[in-house]
Parts: C-alpha cells; sequence; structure tokens
C-alpha cells in the first residue's frame, strides 16, 4: 500500500495543478449537466443505432478530447500530434461509444424478462470480444515492446490492491443500505424485473457475464488511453482519461459516478507505473463483485 500511496504524491506533487483544476472542473460540469438534463437516458431511449451512436459519441468525444485540448493549451511546447496518433484521439471515444450503443436483441422467449437475460448473457462478453479485436489491431500496428496494452504479471506487488478490496468492503456495505443503491444493484434485478427466484446457476453464469465488462473497461481505458497516449503525454494521458472514464457512469447513483473520476485517477496513476491493468482489474472487478453482493443482501435483508 505504501508503494501505491508514494506512486499518488509523486504524481500530485508533478502535474500540472492548472491542468488538473481545469479537467476536474469541466469533468464536474460534464456530471451537473448529465444528472440535471439526464443526458444518458434520454441518449438509452433513442432507437436508431446511428443517432444513438453519434450521440455517444459526442458525449466521450467531448470528455476526452477538450481535456486534451486544455493539455495542449496548457503546454506550449507540446508535439503537434502525428498522424497516428490524431488518428487514435479521433477513433477512442468512437470504440468505446460502439461499445455503449450496440445491442443484441433476443426475441426467442415470449417472456422479455427472459430475452433480457440473455441478451446481458451475451452482450458483454461479445462487446470485450469486440474491442480487444479491435485494439489488439491497433496494438499491431504500433507494435510496441510493452504486454498488448497493460496484460504484464512481472514484478507485480499483489498485496496492496487486497488492501484495497478490504477498505472498501465496509463502504460498500453501507452504501447497501441507501435506497438509489438498492434501485441499481444489484444488476440482475433490472434485467429481470426485480425476480429474485432464478436458479443459482443462472445468477453465476450472470455474473461472470458481468464481470467481463470489467475486462473491456480497464484493457480500453487504462491499457489503451493510458498506456497508448503516454509517448505522447506522458502522465498527463491520466486526466483526459479519467474525465472519459467519469461519463460512462452516468446514469448511476450521483456518489459513484463522482467517485469513479477519483478512481479512474487512483487506476490511471498506478497502471502508469506499474504498466500493467491487471491489479486496477482485481480491484475494479472485486468491487464491482461486492457491490453485487451488497445488492443482493440488501433485497433480502432490508425492506
Amino acid at each position: 500500500m505504501k508503494t501505491i500511496i508514494t506512486y499518488l504524491t509523486s504524481w500530485f506533487h508533478t502535474v500540472d495543478k492548472r491542468l488538473l483544476t481545469a479537467v476536474s472542473l469541466f469533468t464536474a460540469i460534464l456530471v451537473l449537466l448529465n444528472y440535471y438534463f439526464h443526458i444518458d437516458h434520454e441518449i438509452r431511449k433513442i432507437d436508431s443505432f446511428f443517432i444513438k451512436l453519434i450521440a455517444w459519441y459526442a458525449v466521450s468525444a467531448a470528455a476526452f478530447l477538450i481535456p486534451y485540448l486544455f493539455w495542449f493549451m496548457a503546454n506550449k511546447k507540446a508535439k503537434v500530434p502525428g498522424q497516428t496518433t490524431l488518428l487514435l484521439l479521433v477513433l477512442a471515444p468512437a470504440v468505446f461509444s460502439n461499445k455503449m450503443a450496440l445491442s443484441f436483441p433476443l426475441k426467442y422467449a415470449t417472456d422479455p424478462a427472459v430475452n433480457r437475460y440473455w441478451e446481458h448473457i451475451v452482450y458483454w462478453p461479445a462487446l470485450c470480444f469486440i474491442i480487444l479485436a479491435s485494439l489488439y489491431i491497433i496494438w499491431k500496428r504500433e507494435n510496441g515492446n510493452q504486454p498488448l496494452f497493460g496484460f504484464k504479471t512481472k514484478g507485480i506487488d499483489w498485496k496492496p490492491y487486497g488492501i484495497m478490496l478490504l477498505i472498501m468492503a465496509p463502504l460498500i456495505a453501507v452504501a447497501a443500505t441507501q435506497p438509489d443503491f438498492k434501485a441499481v444493484y444489484p444488476k440482475l434485478y433490472a434485467v429481470t424485473n426485480g425476480e429474485e427466484s432464478l436458479p443459482v446457476w443462472k445468477v453465476l453464469l450472470f455474473e461472470l457475464s458481468y464481470g467481463t465488462d470489467f475486462i473491456t473497461i480497464e484493457v480500453f481505458f487504462r491499457g489503451f488511453l493510458v498506456l497508448a497516449f503516454i509517448k505522447w503525454a506522458g502522465k498527463d494521458a491520466i486526466l483526459p482519461m479519467a474525465c472519459f472514464y467519469c461519463t460512462i457512469h452516468f446514469g448511476k447513483p450521483v456518489g459513484e459516478c463522482i467517485s469513479s473520476y477519483f478512481g479512474g485517477l487512483l487506476l490511471g496513476v498506478v497502471v502508469y507505473h506499474t504498466r500493467s491493468v491487471l491489479g486496477g482489474l482485481i480491484v475494479h472487478l472485486g468491487i464491482a463483485w461486492l457491490m453485487e453482493l451488497g445488492g443482493y443482501i440488501a433485497h433480502a435483508w432490508i425492506r
């Protein structure tokens, strides 16, 4: 844990405070606008895939590219991005917007809840494959010397990540008592209209499928948006990533959305120093499943 604190302290002392303030305020404005105008809810109601894709791209591009504009303005000696970097800057929001807009409708059952259940079982692993395949193609083009966007195990101290999960467990337990938490977690109940009598194997299958989404998120946000851009922006690549990462939490409890920005900064700093996404994946996946467990317990015991 001391090592991670050292990483954070070092980053905070060296980061441009003007840039940190500008990106943090911009992120706060995006959060305020979303929860006031319910932007994410309105986008999710759009039926057309292409219009929905454009809408998500607009949100994602603003969250990712405007912080880079701040960075470029604050670093007058920064190199103008080359053709490859410009392409990656434009493509990055498009890759994840595609994930947000895509759906896999299944109509094999008469019960809509059954269809929604199997749609989610297919959706998360399929999107994981699509995005990882897209990133692999980019990696092969770049021909980097590092493992594929952060799949590195050598020299990793796993103990701090376990300590993080232990610290988070009581905080999640407290959050699970709140009505807005129960309205979102566990994810399974939202999919099945509150159905709580599914067999254990279906619950476990859902949670395993849900877990693949965090592989997608960690590889994309930390493995790609940090490690692929540090050659150009250095440690400052963490800030646009954290702003972008915050926007994918629109629609979740506002406290979770706000904390995701700081969580993105934390995980970004760790990845920057370790060049590995695996520790962050353990923490992120562990927290997600703890929140799911907290949701199941809250629905069973707290009325």
